[in-house]
């Protein structure tokens, strides 16, 4: 592995595909099984729309639980990570999946400017589907990861906190110094300037005092995978942050995000810690 590029995880995870079609196979099961609301814009660009989840049940202040996808910011699509709505409802929270503008065509500040606005919307349109917008928790794998990170911290050219407060974030596989990803093989399709690396890479962030920060990453990952979940737990520690940082034995970085979806799993087990301290 020596000569590989070791953010090229298609070409690490012996089954990759398989576990991507199983994304596929079990969101499509998610869509037959809960009830749902699906492409609600939160905003007015193409891709600003979010599919909602609801557990079993007559619902009134229930917490909601926000997921962002990965895709390495350039790629994939809501549809695909449904799954994860399976472990939301059964840890009694509505899920609702994101998706966003991906790049080069917006640049970073976008991403996480309308992941931002996603959370706002939830919280500002709770009520309307039995949701508590004083609720919120939120996850995100890998590129999800890094921008689940900004719905809670501040950016070091940012002079205060997001406004919509989000009381647990679940950060998974992600990618905390966006400065390795200008000498991968990803460069060429994200672009990313001096100027986004110095801006939205969160080990430069301050996080919220009021926010619990998880990390989670597979055993079986990439040595930059675990380097990174390092560098951004020492970031948390030094800021005197909520938080914990967990190894998830077993798990590479396809099924590390899958098991979001499996009750009873340690990563359902963290996805449901999330929810409750939503609940205050």
């Amino acid at each position: 592995m020596a000569d590989q590029d070791l953010f090229q995880i298609s070409h690490i995870v012996p089954d990759f595909q398989e576990q991507f079609e199983d994304y596929k196979t079990s969101s499509n099961a998610t869509r037959r099984t809960l009830r749902s609301q699906l492409d609600i814009p939160y905003g007015n660009a193409p891709r600003q729309r979010l599919d909602l989840f609801f557990p079993p049940g007559e619902l009134n202040g229930a917490p909601i639980h926000m997921f962002i996808h990965g895709g390495y910011w350039r790629a994939q699509v809501k549809e695909d990570y449904a799954f994860v709505a399976d472990g939301v409802a059964a840890a009694g929270a509505i899920c609702a999946i994101v998706e966003y503008t991906l790049m080069p065509g917006a640049r970073m500040a976008n991403l996480v400017r309308e992941t931002r606005e996603a959370l706002g919307w939830l919280a500002d349109n709770a009520a309307t589907f039995g949701g508590d917008g004083t609720k919120l928790s939120a996850s995100g794998h890998s590129a999800g990861g890094h921008l689940v990170t900004w719905l809670a911290s501040r950016a070091p050219h940012e002079q205060g906190f997001p406004t919509t407060p989000v009381r647990s974030v679940i950060s998974i596989s992600g990618i905390f110094d966006l400065r390795p990803i200008t000498t991968s093989y990803l460069q060429p399709e994200v672009q990313l300037t001096a100027e986004e690396v110095a801006h939205w890479s969160p080990i430069e962030s301050v996080p919220s005092p009021s926010t619990h920060y998880e990390i989670a990453v597979g055993h079986e990952e990439t040595l930059p995978f675990h380097q990174q979940a390092q560098d951004y737990a020492y970031v948390l520690e030094r800021h005197g942050a909520s938080h914990e940082r967990v190894t998830l034995h077993g798990e590479d970085h396809m099924s590390v995000v899958r098991k979001l979806g499996i009750v009873g799993s340690p990563m359902w087990e963290l996805l449901r810690d999330a929810v409750e301290r939503s609940r205050g």
